[in-house]
């Protein structure tokens, strides 16, 4: 037999014995055999745990991770004791020096959470914590299994609490000082964002520095889809929560501490600590470890998906294999700019029906558009989706050829509900002193998204997201700069044109004109006509913009949308003397008195404003610009 093969045979034999809790050689004997061992090919089928009360100064063990690969490699730890509430109250915290020449260059790595340690072949905890960013020795915190046990066994202990991330925390560790050379914090998640530019990171990492993740661009990805890893998950495999999947790919990865044939524990600590989740699990593969002063971290590509974390807790996140995670299929096309004719009024099926073909003027001929689209999926999760998706829409508009700081997007599409109408995604994301059009795009995704997660009464099931661009090289914004009457005296029933002035940027001014009806029941005298823009008439007219608070149903909060007014059409509002009342997803006008008296106790419980003017929708003119500003005319009812 080759001395190579005795060797890792012995290597393997060793640390079988140690993950099992088999018998075994003592700790210098494990050190000396460890440095040459390879987990087993599968997970153990009997693991024992070392118990907390036992653990003390002095002892040594050894932990498991990946620098390269799949495979895991022994480190030598060190327990240098165990610090009491040092993670959160009740939950201890066993501090550990790592020895061997990859930590020792390394030191505590971003990715190496919830690499497992083991004393006398029992399971200890995993490493999870470091002390501050420039530590010259590899210390790092673990923590102990049992309060990791927890997260799989639903215990209400310090693994199930899920923190308010509304208010600071004042029991983490990251606030916990230990000395006045650094704090201890969570070893952070690298969270890769594959096929994403460094501009996309630059702009918005911020939303997932705040988590606790280190976003990195171009520094790992996502395998072919079908892609297979054959090596099992055991304790020491890297494995990965995705957040985006497809074209573009968004995931943070960590260590495995613990298998069962049905779930696993990893981490140590939490991704994002938002309780119960359905994120995409996977296997993954680390290119290299790099080296870094500052953090050094693990360059990694996911793989094979093996099942879903369904829980992301205080002490660890846990995964189940073969659970499907709930993600949100997304689809954003953009198309060049098409001649006026083909251009569709509003609406998703609009768009869909038209942008088949385009006729070439002159010709008689139709071809299809040049477009570049992206495909993608993105979890469904009331904090982390519309982060996900601001910095996804982004992207996928920012990394077409048809980019670029000028251009605008004539934006339709649709965001579908499962059970509720689609929301209707309607308007110009035009280039502004503050922001690029692919920018704003995003933003009015995102704030569409971020209004149904708000929904205090339901959890919305969102089934997907569809979006068509078509890119317009200039900036098309425009002010409203002024508006008049055809006569400044009429009677209830007439028809007035109004004419308002836009002034586009760096471009003449062009008039719009408008026929608006007055209603037969006007009352006569002095009437306010409002000419604005979209956020005005919605202001105007919408229960929120009047004062209405209080929580809605996810199918108001989706027809309230529905009735937002697009930023692309030129608006006239009247504003007549008499009653109204902002009452749910909109504004009643024109409540009689008597009526108004009736209401009067759902104002007094604060269901209901009720004001003394009436705001009346009258009409509306495409102006293929986004519009901004707003006219207050007056004119004489007779």
């Amino acid at each position: 037999m080759k001395t190579g093969t005795t060797r890792a045979s012995l290597a393997s034999l060793a640390l079988a014995a140690i993950v099992c809790g088999l018998p075994h050689q003592s700790n210098a004997q494990v050190k000396d055999v460890a440095s040459l061992a390879h987990l087993p090919t599968a997970a153990p089928a009997r693991t024992k745990f070392f118990p907390l009360g036992e653990v003390h100064r002095g002892l040594r063990g050894v932990a498991y991770t990946v620098f390269e690969g799949v495979t895991p490699e022994p480190m030598d730890v060190e327990i240098l004791g165990v610090l009491k509430d040092a993670i959160g109250p009740g939950q201890d915290m066993i501090l550990a020096r790592l020895h061997g020449a990859k930590p020792e260059y390394t030191g505590v790595v971003a990715g190496m959470s919830g690499s497992p340690v083991y004393i006398d072949g029992q399971l200890v905890g995993a490493l999870s914590y470091r002390i501050g960013q420039f530590s010259k020795d590899p210390i790092a915190g673990i923590t102990p299994i049992q309060q990791m046990l927890e997260v799989r066994d639903g215990q209400p202990g310090g693994g199930m609490r899920v923190a308010d991330k509304s208010e600071p925390s004042t029991d983490s560790a990251a606030n916990k000082p230990v000395s006045s050379g650094g704090e201890i914090q969570p070893i952070q998640t690298a969270l890769v964002f594959g096929g994403f530019s460094r501009d996309t990171v630059d702009r918005f990492g911020d939303n997932f520095r705040a988590l606790g993740m280190s976003p990195a661009a171009g520094l790992g990805g996502a395998a072919a889809a079908g892609t297979r890893q054959p090596e099992p998950i055991v304790p020491g495999s890297a494995v990965s929560a995705i957040l985006v999947r497809g074209d573009l790919s968004m995931a943070g990865t960590c260590t495995v501490t613990y298998v069962d044939p049905t779930q696993l524990l990893a981490c140590g600590h939490p991704i994002t600590q938002f309780g119960s989740v359905s994120m995409p699990m996977t296997k993954a593969e680390v290119v290299t470890t790099l080296a870094s002063p500052l953090n050094s971290f693990k360059i990694v590509n996911t793989t094979e998906t093996i099942g879903a974390f369904t829980e992301d807790r205080a002490s660890a996140i846990l995964g189940r294999f073969g659970d499907d995670a709930q993600m949100i299929p997304v689809s954003v096309e953009v198309s060049p700019e098409g001649p006026p004719e083909t251009r569709p009024a509003a609406g998703f099926k609009q768009v869909a029906a038209q942008i088949q073909e385009i006729p070439i003027p002159g010709t008689g001929a139709a071809v299809l558009p040049h477009r570049s689209g992206m495909h993608f999926e993105v979890l469904n999760n009331r904090q982390l989706t519309p982060a996900a998706m601001l910095a996804s829409v982004y992207q996928s508009l920012s990394g077409t050829n048809q980019s670029g700081n000028e251009i605008s997007y004539r934006l339709h599409g649709e965001l579908m509900v499962k059970g509720l109408p689609p929301v209707e995604l309607h308007g110009i994301m035009s280039a502004t002193e503050a922001n690029t059009g692919a920018v704003n795009a995003a933003l009015y995704v995102n704030e569409r998204f971020s209004r149904l997660y708000a929904n205090s009464l339901e959890q919305p099931d969102i089934t997907g997201l569809k979006l068509h661009l078509e890119a317009v090289p200039e900036r098309r914004t425009a002010i409203l700069e002024s508006a008049r009457l055809d006569h400044t005296q009429a009677h209830p029933g007439d028809i007035l044109e109004i004419e308002a002035t836009l002034h586009p940027y760096a471009v003449e001014p062009r008039v719009v004109r408008m026929k608006v009806k007055l209603p037969a029941s006007i009352t006569p005298g002095s009437l306010r006509i409002v000419v604005s823009d979209g956020a005005t008439a919605d202001r105007l007219t919408s229960a929120s913009g009047l004062g209405g608070q209080h929580a809605l149903s996810l199918a108001d909060s989706v027809d309230q949308m529905n009735r937002l007014h697009s930023n692309d059409r030129v608006y006239v509002t009247l504003l007549e003397h008499s009653a109204q009342a902002a009452l749910d997803t909109q504004a009643l006008p024109g409540v009689p008195l008597s009526m108004a008296n009736v209401l009067e106790p759902l104002k007094a419980a604060q269901k209901m404003q009720l004001t003394g003017e009436s705001a009346i929708e009258a009409g509306s003119a495409p102006a293929d610009y986004a519009v901004s500003g707003t006219q207050v005319l007056t004119l004489d009812v007779q």
